[in-house]
């Protein structure tokens, strides 16, 4: 019988290495890949020395690995869609943006055209693979502290049919206790942090714009550097005083100014979305569903208001703080993830 062989993506954290042994030990054929996408001015995810750590870690496993230039597609599908939607005023999310068109696509596609042969895809992501008849499904991860179906929302079926996450359905620190009793070296190492730009206003390419720092009445608090140093929700740095804590409600680039207000003030009642992609049929108007507007935010219900010409709009069933154009929308039907969209507008009540 031939063994299924197996790419994994590989970063030299304990994710990847584990997902690599728990496949090589299941029987696949495992080649270990790792995107290499620093951009000329050293804009990207990884720190110094990941490179050199990997190729160790994959040569104590005795595993083959190779180094792959992903910078020419990760510059176009993450930095270069960061500094249009940063400067339009929007909040990107460079992961949701990274894994459909580089990591599972971009990376996969130069890893054949250099010889490499294999079946299918793995990673270390916190997600699973669920079936819908002959369909397959994302789904969530086991670990609801490391979930991260919300990064993966725009990975089309037809490749997720080729895709393995043999972590999904694992708690976090029972893969550390695995690299610990395989004596892998970095089975304490700390997660990394999948995208770094430095000083936004270097990696956006723009000098400082002063500007002001206004009250949703139109009052002027104090000055900014550029309101591109703020996203919507933030709380902290933002260099005004007053009689209680403030937050960014939005941004408006074209007069360079950012609008502050109160905790109330910053509640959306809901939001409207669009490129949106979904695992079947796009929901319909009055479909209740769970959600979340953040990576890090708890999955709430809300109710599908209209759905038109791929634009969404939702109602949440109470407001929710800090939802920011840009971001993702990402809806769940139990387990599974039923699909979403980028936030064009969030809804204020007045």
């Amino acid at each position: 019988m031939t063994k299924k062989r197996v790419l994994v993506g590989f970063s030299g954290g304990v994710d990847s290495a584990v997902t690599a042994l728990l496949l090589r030990e299941r029987g696949s054929v495992v080649q270990c890949a790792m995107m290499s996408v620093k951009d000329e001015s050293g804009h990207g995810c990884g720190a110094a020395g990941d490179v050199e750590a990997a190729a160790r870690l994959a040569a104590s496993l005795e595993l083959p690995f190779r180094v792959f230039d992903c910078s020419a597609a990760y510059r176009e599908a993450v930095l270069d869609n960061f500094r249009d939607e940063y400067l339009a005023g929007r909040t990107p999310n460079p992961c949701v943006q990274c894994n459909p068109r580089v990591k599972f696509t971009a990376l996969p596609a130069l890893a054949r055209a250099a010889g490499w042969d294999f079946d299918g895809i793995a990673t270390g992501h916190y997600a699973r693979i669920g079936r819908d008849g002959d369909r397959p499904v994302l789904m969530r991860g086991v670990d609801r502290t490391k979930d991260q179906s919300y990064f993966l929302y725009r990975i089309p079926p037809e490749v997720l049919a080729r895709v393995e996450f043999p972590l999904g359905g694992m708690e976090k620190k029972a893969v550390r206790e695995i690299a610990r009793e395989r004596g892998l070296a970095n089975s304490d190492k700390p997660d990394s942090q999948d995208f770094s730009g430095g000083d936004y206003a270097d990696l956006l390419c723009q000098s400082e714009a002063e500007g002001d720092i206004v009250m949703t009445d139109g009052r002027v608090l104090g000055k900014h550097r550029g309101f591109w140093r703020f996203t919507p929700g933030q709380r902290k740095g933002l260099g005004v005083a007053y009689t209680e804590p403030l937050y960014v409600v939005r941004l408006e680039p074209a007069a360079n100014r950012v609008v502050v207000g109160t905790w109330r003030e910053s509640l959306a009642q809901g939001c409207i979305v669009r490129d949106t992609v979904w695992s079947g049929s796009p929901p319909e108007a009055g479909r209740e569903v769970m959600g979340r507007v953040r990576s890090a935010q708890a999955i709430r219900p809300m109710t599908v208001v209209s759905a038109r010409n791929g634009e969404v709009e939702v109602r949440f069933a109470d407001p929710i703080h800090g939802v920011a154009p840009g971001q993702s929308l990402v809806m769940y039907d139990g387990e599974v993830v039923v699909g979403g969209g980028i936030i064009t507008k969030s809804i204020r009540d007045a």
